[in-house]
């Protein structure tokens, strides 16, 4: 007697995800809601650990301190997607992930209004010294004085970087009655009664608060240095919670130990200590007005558990359907599935002639297609096709041998 085909193209149970850094327990939960194997662990992994680690793992998912180089990369033969449970991608090779068909999904919005909130609590607290004035009476000293602490009703806050959390934190300067202009170099759509500057030296010649939120690019490397240190006005305040390279920390230390700026709050810094615990130092530490914390920007419960559940629905919907809206380095596809009907997903190389390659093998076949989607960027094609089960397992095996190919798989 012969056996039936399997009910799926491969059993949900067999998926293995593993979560690094603590990832909220949001996503632990969804991944096992679908069945999927998970694997959660509360710190990072060093490459070696990692490059042992990934060798069976279908879904790997870290927050910032895991680093993903082309060499563990290179491990991950069974590797589908890879989520990075945080806004940032900087610390995975997003090139090569490309090249092995490995599409990397972020959390762009989950933790915007939490960092935001930060913003305007370090506002505040710089404007009324608060850190000095709390430690100073940890200390046992009483100092009770209102020279150089204002209020922030009427002031400039000058946002760089208008993306996702830089509008939120200008609607809320406006609700505490301060002016807020933005310089992004792209252009961008105003909030409330936010409004443009036509360069970064206008936004740092203007204010009072600058609030610096940009990703971490060649480009943005020092984006703050001595010379835009010194177009400040005196007496004003820097807020960094984007990236630790974009200010020069040094610049910064000479420009608070001269009190050409009045204080500065720091969440983020250029080298940072890989786990709880461990010693850190930095030219900041002891300098007056000066509020330093270990990258929290978005280390909130509601922030985490958003995060949790918005990279794992993305990864989820990957590997139960192909889809990569989303992806930060992956030509972007979601086409609905019908019943009845097989999935080939496909990632080549992208040269001329794939696809007709492709149609050739369904044609060769006799395969009726329902559905057919290409996209493609520099380096690779991405194809989702829908066909008759019937031929599908044939056309799967057919497409992963072409030369072009680099990862095929089937879903049904």
């Amino acid at each position: 007697m012969t056996q039936g085909p399997p009910s799926t193209s491969f059993p949900k149970g067999h998926i293995k995800v593993l979560l690094l850094e603590n990832v909220h327990a949001s996503a632990t939960e969804a991944f096992r809601q679908e069945g999927f194997q998970v694997e959660s662990l509360t710190s990072a992994l060093k490459e070696d650990e990692l490059k042992k680690k990934i060798q069976d793992v279908h879904i790997l998912g870290i927050r910032s301190k895991t680093q993903v180089s082309d060499a563990a990369l290179a491990e991950g033969k069974r590797l589908l997607t890879l989520g990075c449970f945080c806004i940032g991608t900087n610390q995975v090779d997003l090139e090569s992930a490309n090249r092995h068909g490995v599409p990397v999904f972020n959390a762009p919005f989950s933790n915007t209004r939490s960092v935001a909130e930060l913003v305007i609590a370090e506002v505040v607290a710089l404007s009324r010294q608060l850190g000095d004035r709390s430690r100073e009476v940890h200390e046992g000293k009483w100092r009770k004085v209102a020279s150089g602490c204002n209020e922030v009703r009427g002031k400039t806050l000058g946002i760089v970087g208008y993306g996702h959390i830089g509008p939120q934190v200008g609607v809320l300067a406006e609700a505490m009655g301060m002016r807020v202009g933005f310089f992004d170099i792209a252009t961008k759509m105003p909030m409330g009664n936010n409004s443009a500057r036509r360069s970064l030296d206008a936004v740092l010649e203007e204010s009072d608060f600058v609030t610096l939120h940009v990703p971490e690019t060649p480009q943005t490397k020092n984006l703050i240095g001595k010379a835009e240190l010194a177009r400040m006005r005196a007496g004003s305040y820097l807020i960094n919670l984007s990236r630790g390279t974009v200010v020069d920390i040094e610049a910064l230390a000479d420009a608070l130990t001269s009190k050409h700026l009045a204080g500065a709050a720091v969440d983020v810094f250029p080298e940072e200590p890989e786990s709880n615990g461990e010693g850190f130092r930095s030219p900041l530490q002891g300098l007056a007005n000066v509020i330093l914390t270990p990258h929290i920007g978005g280390s909130t419960s509601e922030a985490q558990e958003s995060i949790g559940r918005e990279v794992s629905t993305s990864l989820i919907k990957f590997v139960n359907g192909g889809a990569t809206t989303g992806a930060v380095n992956f030509p972007q596809i979601e086409l609905t599935q019908g019943p009845g009907w097989h999935r080939i997903l496909n990632v080549h190389r992208n040269v001329p002639g794939v696809l007709r390659d492709i149609n050739r093998i369904v044609g060769e076949a006799g395969a009726n297609i329902r559905a057919q989607m290409l996209a493609t960027d520099a380096a690779i094609g991405y194809l989702i096709m829908d066909l008759e089960s019937d031929v599908s397992e044939v056309v799967r095996r057919d497409v992963a041998k072409l030369d072009t190919n680099i990862r095929t798989r089937i879903l049904y």
